[in-house]
């Protein structure tokens, strides 16, 4: 829903006007203006001569002239010679030079999908849409780059800070690999950036705090490692997309900050409690999804405040406690699962009451009771509560294991209030 939110607001408003005036960056070590930095990078060699490579000029540094430059993954060659009097205004002129020297270093493309990258129409390439900016001060622009599932290899260059028109960056399910480049932070107006599924690598990707209107953001399925910064959850962002990578230690205590509607943080190695913060997220929040992680400690008390969440899945943890009483007050459950942890006591019989609910799975706890309503055939919920301690009911754990467990001292981390 919000991709097809933000392509409808490209393709009826436009995108926002930015100042095409020509800025001075840093790069590397020497601050150079743009127009500096687009001669360099794209060079000024001939289609003859094998072209300029990126960051190579007229000469040999990185594949320009002789036989050094537009090879099959490099480009180069005749889209150096491109006469800026054949775009309809310097914006686009400025679009192509960032996406001929991001060409250059895309290092394999089996789908053949980036063979129209050729030329002046560059609204017409492949994964390239333009649209015009909401001020109607030229015909148009690169509003948005899409190359989903086009099995691209390379690297993402900082060239593609030229692209400041752009609002929607999505390139997921390839193999690009490195990191996320600081010149993505020129692209002042981007609302969604979505590299999940490819191999990107490092601790996480600061840039993005630079991106002051994003509001999707999807990292998941790649090896970023470490901590995950507390300044994420004060940014305006709708949806935090950061599972299946190798991020440690605790989820910051500000957790309850964002307004964030999904928060998917599953497969990593977190530990730690959830933060109790998070129960401030009752007007925003719909998805949970903390499974497969290190977590432990109690459940928040105050867990039932979030009565607009749908999901909220943290299986696979190691959370310890009771449920508590609010958890009745979660009206909009659709699917609950609590699998894989060390809960125990009793499994509410309002829980099971909770109309919206399809799926609810409780396996493989310390559960010793249940309700009557989680008991009697119910065909509108799911309810899977095997492998617990419950008398009478089926593939329960052995008694010695049950026993072994209530001799154990049930203890949780301390919950503190919201703050």
């Amino acid at each position: 829903m919000l991709r097809l939110y933000f392509l409808v607001t490209i393709l009826l408003l436009g995108v926002p006007n930015v100042n095409p005036e020509v800025s001075v960056e840093q790069y590397g070590n020497a601050e150079i203006s743009t127009r500096e930095m687009l001669e360099i990078g794209i060079g000024s060699g001939n289609g003859g001569s094998g072209g300029g490579g990126t960051g190579g000029g007229g000469e040999s540094h990185g594949g320009g002239g002789g036989s050094g430059g537009g090879g099959e993954s490099g480009g180069g060659g005749e889209n150096d010679n491109v006469n800026p009097a054949c775009f309809s205004n310097a914006r686009l002129y400025q679009a192509f030079l960032a996406l001929q020297i991001w060409k250059k270093a895309i290092t394999a493309d089996p789908r053949g999908i980036l063979n129209n990258w050729v030329g002046s129409d560059i609204c017409n390439y492949t994964g390239v849409y333009c649209a015009p900016p909401a001020d109607k001060s030229v015909d148009k622009v690169v509003a948005g780059i899409d190359l989903n599932h086009a099995r691209l290899t390379g690297t993402l260059v900082e060239e593609l800070g030229l692209l400041n028109d752009t609002a929607i960056f999505h390139i997921n399910t390839n193999n690009f690999n490195g990191t996320i480049p600081l010149g993505i932070s020129n692209l002042h107006i981007l609302s969604e950036l979505d590299v999940s599924n490819n191999q990107f690598s490092g601790y996480f990707p600061s840039v993005v705090f630079t991106l002051h209107n994003l509001i999707f953001l999807d990292i998941r399925y790649n090896k970023f490692y470490g901590t995950i910064p507390a300044e994420l959850f004060h940014r305006n962002l709708d949806a935090i997309f950061v599972n299946n990578n190798h991020f440690e230690q605790e989820i910051p205590a500000n957790l309850g900050s964002s307004p964030a509607s999904v928060l998917s943080f599953a497969n990593n190695k977190f530990k730690g409690s959830i933060p109790s913060s998070i129960c401030k997220m009752a007007k925003t929040l719909n998805e949970v999804l903390f499974l497969n992680n290190k977590l432990s400690g109690c459940l928040p008390e105050q867990i039932g405040l979030l009565n607009a969440v749908t999901v909220f899945d943290i299986s696979f943890n190691s959370i310890a406690g009771e449920i508590p009483a609010s958890v009745d007050c979660m009206r909009s459950l659709e699917e609950l699962n609590l699998a894989h942890n060390q809960l125990y006591g009793r499994i509410p019989d309002t829980l099971c009451c909770i109309k919206s609910l399809n799926n609810l799975t409780l396996s493989s706890n310390y559960f010793s009771a249940e309700g009557k309503s989680c008991i009697i055939p119910n065909r509108s919920v799911v309810i899977d509560d095997t492998q617990n301690c419950i008398p009478n009911r089926p593939l329960q754990r052995s008694q010695k294991e049950c026993a072994a467990f209530a001799t154990k001292p049930k203890m949780c981390a301390p919950t503190l209030p919201p703050t």
